[in-house]
């Protein structure tokens, strides 16, 4: 699964320098040599939790998560009902009206301030 992810290029991605190397976070599942292998030959840094190691007990959290920033735009997107049941069949399609969804996200929050 990491292979095909490493290789898509969703957004153009700097090309990594040694003052400013890359580095990509993965959870527990992706502990295993072979991946950790696989994201070095793409040129990041990996940073792999793993499998067994226990979470910081009664401390102040590193890096607090932000997983809700995800999870509220995708609420946000899933509002539209082209979206929610996805009509189109054609991936093109969805992705464009994912855009739309977007734009018009971000147009009715720029309304608002």
């Amino acid at each position: 699964m990491i292979s095909p992810t490493l290789a898509t290029d969703i957004l153009s991605r700097p090309d990594p320098t040694p003052d400013h190397p890359q580095h990509l976070c993965l959870d527990k599942g992706y502990d295993y040599p072979r991946v950790e292998q696989e994201v070095e030959e793409h040129a990041y840094i990996p940073h792999i939790r793993r499998i067994g190691e226990e979470k910081i007990a009664d401390g102040e959290k590193t890096h607090p998560a932000r997983r809700w920033v995800v999870e509220r735009t995708i609420a946000w997107i899933k509002g539209f009902r082209a979206i929610r049941t996805r009509y189109f069949c054609k991936a093109q399609n969805y992705l464009t009206m994912i855009h739309l969804a977007c734009a018009l996200i971000v147009s009715r929050k720029l309304e608002t301030v």
